[in-house]
């Protein structure tokens, strides 16, 4: 199936409605900017330290 077509000023409002300008925009940011300051949960930082151990070994000779 073929998607329709988006006009050219539909488009340009989507964009502008992103834009970290716009009440959108500013609220997505300040959402993500949230999350990134959030600590890495520990489970999360066991996995990668398992998987970093797990490479190291597969590139050591046996």
């Amino acid at each position: 199936m073929n998607k329709p077509a988006v006009s050219q000023s539909k488009r340009a409002r989507n964009r502008a409605m992103l834009d970290t300008d716009s009440v959108v925009g500013r609220r997505l940011k300040s959402y993500y900017d949230a999350i990134e300051a959030e600590p890495l949960p520990q489970e999360l930082l066991d996995l990668l330290e398992k998987l970093d151990e797990a490479e190291r070994q597969a590139k050591t000779p046996r």
